[in-house]
C-alpha cells in the first residue's frame, strides 16, 4: 500500500498523475473505513480501547511522500494512514493491534504490547542484529504520553547530522546514506503546549538538524480548545520568533489546510526538500484538520463540541461566508470530503480526473477491503484461543469425571466452570487460563493421574505467556550485557592518580577505538564536564563527538535516544544526579521499555553518565535510588563505589545493547586510585557484586560512596573484634544474579543494608531480593537491618551531611548493636 517516493520525482504524465491521485483517493477512504470499523470493534466489546487517525488522512498521505527509506518517524497514535501509505503497517496489523495479538507476526509494531495507534518497525533481525536500515522505512516506537515522542525525535535528526559530518562514518552503510535522512515528527496542536514540545523545538533550532515537524490543529485537546491551549490559538504565529532569517539558527515554518490536496503536497515537497538538503528544522502547520469521531472510544465528543461554531469560508479569498456548528462544519471540511470534490472538479490538461461513479466503486472497494481486513485479523486472533480453549475444556471434562478423595461438589462445579467458558462469547486468553488454573483449585483432592494433563498445561502455558507478554525487558541478543566476557584490571606500577584522570583516559581509549562513541551534556565539551572527567577530550576528537548542550535535561536524553536508535553509541551526560527528575518521564515510559515493547524490533544501548550521593547541598547530594530503579526497570543501573569501577562499567556497557545509567561518585575524581593500565579494555560484571573484605560476624551490603564510609567503619570495628564481611552490590538492576550475598549469610548469619536513600528506599528493594529472591532469611540469626539516611533532603554543609545521611559512627553503632543481639 506504500505511497511513498524513495527517489526524488521526474516529471509525470497526466496519466500517471491520474493514477497518482486514484491512489492516495483509495488509501485516504480505505483508512477512513478501518478507523470507523475499529470504533465499532471497540464499543462491540471486542477490543478495549480506540483512538484513530481519522480527518487526517489527505495531510499524512501528502507527507509520506517524501518519506524516503532511511528516513526515520517520531510519530504518536493518530499517525495510521501515514503509516500505511509508507508501507509499514497493512490495514489486518492495525486491527491485529487493535485486538491485542500477542503475536509479532500479526502486530509487528508491538506483538501486542501497545494499544491500538502506536507503531514501530522492526530495526533487528532475529539475532538482534542491525538490519540496512537505509532499505527501508523506519519508524521508532511510539509512546502515549503527549510530547513525549518530540525528546527522541530531536536525536534522529542529529544523527543524521553526526553521520553527515563525520567521514568516518561513512562507510556505515547500513545506518546512513551520508546523513541525507530527515527525521519526521508528528504531534496534536493540543500537545505543542506541553514543555517538551518547546524544549525540542528550541534545541532542534540551536543544532540545526534535519527534523521536519508536523502539527495536526485539529483546535481542540479532549474537551480543551485551543483556546485554553496556545497563546493567540496559532501554534506557528507563536514560534514566529524561531523563524529562520538569514545569517541566524531557527527553523522554517510553513502554513497549510489539512484538507487542500494541491497545497499540502506543494508544501510537503519544498519544506522537505531544504530540511533534507541543508540540514535546517522545519514546522508544517497543517490547520483546520477534522476530528468527526471525537478524540477516542473513551467518550463521546458532542457534548462538548455541540455548542460550538466556526466558519464556512471561501476556499480561495479565506472569507467567511457562513457560520455553522462545528460539527457541521467538521462534515464541510472533513479532508476526505473535500479531496472527493477537488477531484471531481479538477481538470489537469483539460480532462476530468474520475467520474463520480468510479469514486463511488473506490469508496466500495475500501469498505469491502477493510471489512475484509478486520474479519481476517479477527479470526487469525481468535482461532490461536479457540485452540486453547478446546484444549483446556477436553481436559477440563476429564478432570470432571475423575474420582476424588471424600465427598463434595467438585465435580459439579468443575462441569458449571466449563459451561461458563464455553458460554464466553469473546474470549479471550485470560479466560482460558483463568479457567484451567481455577479447575486446578477445584479439583485438589482429584485423583493425580487426572489432574497431570491439565497442570502440565498450565505451566507450559505460563512459559509461553511469559514470552508473549514479558520477553525484552533486557537484551536478548548475544550481545547483553550480562554476556560480555570479564577482564580484569591489570596494572604496570602502583602510581596513585586522581580519580578522575582513570575516567577521562579510559575514555579516551574507548574514542580512539570507536568511531560510533559520541558524548554530550552541559559543561561536558569545552571544559570537559565539571569535574573534567572529559579534560581535553573536545580538542583531541572534535566538537561533533565531544559537545556541550544548553540547560535542559529531557532532550540531552532524548538526543541519546535517537542517535541510539540509529545506531551510534551516544554517551548522555547528566550533570548532577538530582537532575536526572527532569529525564525520568523519558527513561521510565521511553527508554526502559523499547527493547520490549517492540518484543526485540528495535534497542536503545544509550548510556546515561551522571554523577552524585555525597556532595554539600540539597540538590547535588541526593539519592533518589529507589525512586529510580522502581521507575526504569529495563535499564541497567550501576552505582560504582570509585572511578576505577566506572570505568570498567563502561568497557563493559559500550560492548553491550543495554540502555544503563552510571552514577559516578562526587567525592571519587580527587579520591587516589590505582591506574590500569589495560584501560578501555577492563570490564566489570554486571549484575555481580564483589566481596571486598571477608568476614566472618555479619555481612554488610552497600554501594557507591556509602561503600566507600563503610569500609573506613570496617577497620574500626575490626580493632573492636568484629569481623565484617562487605559486599559492593554495583549494580542494582540487575542485582546479584549469582545469589552472592545469600552465600555469605550462609557464613555470617547477620545482615546490615547501608543506604543513602530515605527509609524503606533502594534499601527495601535491596531486602526484598535479598530475603525473598535469594532466600536469604534462612540463614538469619536476627532481624535483618538497615541503615539509610533521613527522611528530608541532606541539609546544607558538612554538618548537614553528617546530621542527615549514614555517618562512620552510625555504622560503627549499628554493626555493634546487632552484633551484640
Amino acid at each position: 500500500m506504500s505511497r511513498t517516493r524513495t527517489e526524488p520525482e521526474a516529471t509525470i504524465s497526466l496519466t500517471e498523475l491520474r493514477e497518482e491521485i486514484l491512489r492516495d483517493y483509495e488509501l485516504c477512504v480505505t483508512s477512513r473505513e478501518a478507523s470507523l470499523i475499529g470504533r465499532k470493534e471497540v464499543l462491540g466489546g471486542k477490543a478495549k480501547f480506540g483512538i484513530f487517525g481519522d480527518g487526517k488522512e489527505l495531510a499524512q498521505v501528502c507527507m509520506a511522500k517524501q518519506f524516503r527509506n532511511g528516513d526515520w518517524r517520531s510519530g504518536y497514535y493518530r499517525d495510521m494512514t501515514f503509516m500505511f501509505a509508507i508501507g509499514e503497517l497493512t490495514v489486518q496489523q492495525w486491527f491485529a493491534q487493535l485486538y491485542a495479538h500477542a503475536d509479532v507476526k500479526a502486530d509487528p509494531s508491538s506483538a501486542g504490547r501497545s494499544m491500538n495507534g502506536h507503531f514501530a518497525t522492526r530495526s533487528l533481525d532475529d539475532n538482534g542484529e542491525w538490519k540496512d536500515l537505509m532499505a527501508q522505512p523506519n519508524s521508532s516506537p511510539d509512546i502515549s504520553p503527549t510530547a513525549g515522542q518530540m525528546a527522541r525525535l530531536l536525536g534522529l535528526a542529529q544523527a543524521s547530522k553526526v553521520f553527515r559530518n563525520n567521514p568516518a562514518l561513512h562507510s556505515y552503510t547500513h545506518l546512513t546514506d551520508k546523513g541525507n535522512e530527515v527525521a519526521f515528527g508528528t504531534i496534536g496542536d493540543a500537545s505543542t503546549s506541553e514543555g517538551l514540545f518547546w524544549e525540542t523545538i528550541n534545541a532542534a533550532g540551536v543544532l540545526q538538524v534535519p527534523m521536519a515537524m508536523s502539527v495536526w490543529d485539529d483546535g481542540w485537546g479532549i474537551s480543551v480548545s485551543k483556546a485554553y491551549q496556545t497563546t493567540k490559538g496559532n501554534i506557528s504565529k507563536v514560534l514566529e520568533g524561531f523563524r529562520k532569517e538569514e545569517g541566524t539558527n531557527g527553523l522554517r515554518i510553513h502554513n497549510t489546510k489539512g484538507w487542500d490536496y494541491v497545497h499540502l503536497n506543494k508544501t510537503y515537497e519544498e519544506a522537505i526538500a531544504l530540511c533534507r538538503e541543508e540540514q535546517v528544522p522545519c514546522l508544517i502547520h497543517v490547520a483546520e484538520v477534522t476530528q468527526p469521531q471525537g478524540h477516542s472510544t473513551s467518550g463521546s465528543h458532542e457534548r462538548y463540541k455541540n455548542t460550538v461554531t466556526d466558519w464556512i469560508r471561501d476556499d480561495k479569498t479565506g472569507a467567511p461566508k457562513e457560520e455553522v456548528p462545528l460539527l457541521e462544519w467538521y462534515k464541510v471540511y472533513d479532508c476526505n470530503v473535500k479531496f472527493r470534490e477537488w477531484i471531481l472538479n479538477a481538470r489537469p490538461g483539460g480532462e476530468a480526473i474520475a467520474t463520480a461513479e468510479e469514486l463511488d466503486a473506490i469508496e466500495a472497494k475500501a469498505k469491502s477491503d477493510a471489512k475484509d481486513a478486520q474479519k481476517a485479523a479477527w479470526k487469525a486472533f481468535q482461532d490461536e484461543i479457540k485452540t486453547e480453549l478446546k484444549d483446556v475444556a477436553f481436559m477440563l471434562e476429564g478432570l470432571a469425571t475423575a474420582r476424588f478423595r471424600g465427598t463434595g461438589t467438585a465435580a459439579a462445579q468443575l462441569i458449571q466452570l466449563l459451561t461458563d467458558l464455553r458460554a464466553e462469547l469473546t474470549p479471550g486468553r485470560k479466560e482460558v487460563v483463568s479457567a484451567a488454573r481455577q479447575a486446578l483449585l477445584i479439583g485438589h483432592a482429584a485423583d493425580p493421574i487426572a489432574k497431570q494433563p491439565l497442570s502440565d498445561w498450565v505451566a507450559s502455558s505460563t512459559a509461553r505467556n511469559a514470552d508473549r507478554y514479558g520477553s525484552h525487558l533486557y537484551s536478548e541478543s548475544t550481545k547483553s550485557c550480562l554476556n560480555v566476557p570479564i577482564v580484569p584490571a591489570e596494572y604496570a606500577t602502583d602510581e596513585q592518580v586522581d580519580g578522575r584522570i582513570i575516567i577521562r583516559d579510559n575514555f579516551k581509549a574507548l574514542f580512539e577505538k570507536e568511531p560510533l562513541l559520541l558524548t554530550f551534556g552541559e559543561d561536558t565539551g569545552k571544559i570537559g564536564d565539571v569535574n573534567q572527567g572529559m579534560e581535553g577530550m573536545q580538542v583531541e576528537f572534535g566538537e561533533l563527538r565531544v559537545s556541550d548542550t544548553g540547560i535542559r535535561e529531557a532532550t540531552i536524553l532524548g538526543q541519546g535516544m535517537g542517535m541510539a536508535l540509529r545506531g551510534l553509541r551516544p554517551v548522555a551526560e547528566i550533570q548532577y544526579l538530582d537532575y536526572l527528575l527532569y529525564c525520568l518521564q523519558g527513561m521510565s515510559d521511553d527508554l526502559a521499555t523499547v527493547q520490549w515493547r517492540t518484543k526485540g524490533g528495535q534497542k536503545c544501548p544509550l548510556i546515561i553518565r551522571t554523577r552524585g550521593h555525597r556532595l554539600e547541598g540539597v540538590w547535588h547530594s541526593g539519592s533518589p535510588m529507589g525512586m529510580i530503579i522502581n521507575s526504569v526497570r529495563g535499564v541497567v543501573v550501576c552505582v560504582p563505589r570509585n572511578m576505577q569501577q566506572a570505568a570498567g562499567m563502561y568497557n563493559t556497557l559500550l560492548q553491550s545493547d543495554d540502555p544503563a545509567l552510571v552514577i559516578e561518585c562526587l567525592n571519587g575524581y580527587r579520591s587516589k586510585e590505582r591506574l590500569p593500565s589495560n584501560l578501555g579494555a577492563f570490564t566489570v560484571p554486571i549484575g555481580i557484586p564483589e566481596v571486598v573484605r571477608e568476614g566472618t560476624d555479619i555481612t554488610l551490603v552497600s554501594y557507591g560512596s556509602t561503600f566507600n564510609i563503610c569500609a573506613k567503619a570496617a577497620d574500626e570495628l575490626a580493632a573492636l573484634g568484629i569481623s565484617v564481611e562487605m559486599i559492593d552490590v554495583r549494580t542494582l538492576l540487575p542485582f546479584d544474579r549469582n545469589h552472592l550475598i545469600a552465600e555469605s549469610l550462609k557464613k555470617t548469619n547477620r545482615l546490615l543494608v547501608v543506604d543513602e536513600d530515605v527509609p524503606g528506599g533502594a534499601s527495601a528493594y535491596i531486602l526484598q531480593q535479598i530475603l525473598e529472591v535469594q532466600g536469604g532469611y534462612r540463614y538469619l540469626d536476627g532481624t535483618p537491618s538497615t541503615l539509610t539516611a533521613k527522611a528530608h533532603r541532606p541539609a546544607y554543609g558538612s554538618d548537614g551531611d553528617y546530621f542527615s545521611k549514614p555517618s562512620l559512627e552510625d555504622v560503627v553503632e549499628k554493626v555493634v548493636g546487632m552484633v551484640a543481639e
